[in-house]
């Protein structure tokens, strides 16, 4: 039986996690204003990020990022474009990188899902968008990101999505 002091798999340690979280906060980030277009003055998935950042600072304690996650995603079901909807489920799936790491992959996987909406006919927007991604993962976070589990098969766009990122931090080894 595992110790129940250990963190699991998908949650990793607080440390991991606060490296994680900049680097999912600036995957959010970058798809922010396509939410903000739509909705103005919801600063729900906005404050996620803030919230996120001072997390990985040292600043927030896990219980309030949480609630600020719960606070993006509820502003996500608040709006009709869908490119405006994934930007802010990524800003959820970012602030919950605070209390389960492997939210940093749904965090990636939103952002370059609301850019491939903006051009579904262009399939090489979210493939940019992945290569920004492994690009601005430091060696800290490509290491964090590496003891998460394999994303199961399925979960159709973002699950595939998900597991196109996985295979760039792990091809870059």
């Amino acid at each position: 039986m595992p110790d129940p002091g250990s963190p699991g798999r998908l949650t990793l340690s607080e440390d991991d996690r606060r490296i994680l979280a900049a680097w999912a906060a600036d995957c959010a980030e970058r798809t922010l204003a396509l939410f903000e277009a739509v909705a103005p003055d919801d600063h729900r998935p906005r404050l996620a990020i803030h919230g996120l950042r001072a997390f990985a600072r040292g600043e927030l304690k896990i219980g309030q990022v949480r609630a600020a996650s719960a606070a993006a995603y509820a502003a996500a079901g608040d709006v009709t474009d869908p490119s405006a909807v994934a930007a802010a489920r990524s800003a959820g799936q970012a602030a919950g990188t605070a209390q389960m790491g492997a939210h940093a992959w749904g965090a990636a996987a939103y952002a370059a899902y609301a850019v491939a909406l903006l051009a579904p006919a262009n399939h090489e927007a979210s493939a940019g968008e992945r290569t920004w991604q492994l690009d601005a993962a430091s060696p800290e976070v490509r290491d964090a990101l590496r003891r998460l589990p394999p994303a199961p098969e399925g979960g159709g766009r973002l699950g595939m999505l998900i597991r196109e990122l996985q295979e760039g931090i792990l091809a870059e080894g």
